[in-house]
């Protein structure tokens, strides 16, 4: 099983790189072998967390279930079940500016399952259900499971993440069984839910085709990719800015117009805001937009996610010409094509 799990983390290496693997003995004659993955930040269950049940933004939800589906439709290509897709099992990964999955424990090759307990409870899809409660039985299931259970997992996480809601509960109800897809469209045209409504109708579709009670329904990943809902440009929120690491950072209330119209008064704070923002790290470009969009704004790139870290936390809040700055990250592949945005909710 140990080979097989090292396999999947090989084989996915583009999603999470492996950069070792060793053995550590916690008791006599017990090895527990390790896998030394890469350090990522914050995970969907902590975003969640600090949404404060009003849901993620679009712009969040669109990424996080683009990034995952890539994922998942590489794992399932190559015939693996990742068999434990959870808010906390999602993370993203600030060098590369996506979310990645984790924790293959209980992945296994379609068709030869050598895990008979798979899924988080909440999580479950209904096949996993009654393979496990047969397993507790001593039974033996009829069918194994298949890719089917990830998606279904899935479509829980975006979920929550629109809803800002634990679903556990919900999902597990005889109101659930008997009319999911009723309960998803009130879910959606709930008033207390803040997010875009003219575009969310097709991540309410997508989701529902992730959520068939018959695995043979539900929508694979690579079908998934082509739905409606990833055309639609989304900006994100400035709340997205400050919880998602990237390398580059975005210094507000740093410049004001009188020094965007002289030009050496211009040239003098932009060297003075890229010697301060040095003392964090080599600094690889900084943008001082004198237009709009990004007018005034301060936009820095570090060579890493690491040094932009630091370097956030230590500015916010700093004064700077008798102003408090305030300190973001900005998407890396924006900033790179020249692209900022206009308005950020």
């Amino acid at each position: 099983m140990f080979l097989t799990r090292l396999k999947i983390c090989a084989d996915i290496n583009q999603r999470v790189t492996l950069y070792g693997v060793f053995t550590i003995h916690f008791t006599p004659n017990v090895p527990s072998r390790c896998l030394l993955l890469e350090l990522l930040d914050v995970s969907v269950s902590e975003l969640l967390l600090y949404s404060s049940h009003q849901g993620c933004s679009m712009w969040m939800i669109q990424h996080c279930a683009r990034d995952v589906l890539e994922a998942l439709a590489f794992l399932h290509h190559e015939g693996y079940v990742h068999a434990d897709l959870k808010p906390r099992n999602i993370l993203w990964s600030a060098e590369n500016e996506c979310f990645k999955l984790i924790d293959f424990g209980l992945s296994f090759k379609e068709g030869n399952q050598d895990v008979k307990y798979i899924q988080t409870d909440g999580y479950r899809a209904p096949e996993a259900e009654l393979q496990n409660c047969l397993a507790q039985a001593g039974l033996q299931s009829d069918t194994e499971c298949t890719s089917a259970v990830d998606l279904w997992s899935l479509g829980i996480i975006l979920l929550e993440m629109f809803s800002g809601m634990k679903l556990k509960h919900t999902v597990r109800s005889q109101e659930w069984k008997a009319n999911s897809s009723a309960i998803i469209d009130h879910i959606f045209a709930s008033k207390a839910v803040v997010n875009a409504a003219i575009p969310a109708y097709h991540l309410r579709d997508l989701i529902k085709s992730m959520l068939h009670d018959d695995p043979s329904r539900r929508i694979p990943a690579e079908m998934a990719l082509c739905s409606p809902f990833f055309s639609i440009p989304f900006a994100p929120h400035i709340e997205d800015l400050v919880m998602l690491p990237t390398p580059v950072l975005r210094l507000l209330n740093v410049l004001d117009d009188d020094y965007l119209e002289n030009e050496e008064e211009y040239e003098d704070v932009v060297e003075d805001v890229k010697e301060e923002c040095q003392k964090y790290g080599p600094v690889v470009s900084l943008l001082v937009p004198k237009e709009n969009p990004g007018r005034g704004q301060v936009f820095v790139e570090y060579a890493n996610a690491g040094d932009s870290k630091a370097a956030q936390k230590l500015l916010t809040g700093r004064m700077f010409d008798g102003k408090f700055v305030v300190a973001t990250f900005y998407p890396l592949s924006a900033y790179k094509r020249g692209y900022l945005y206009q308005t950020l909710l």
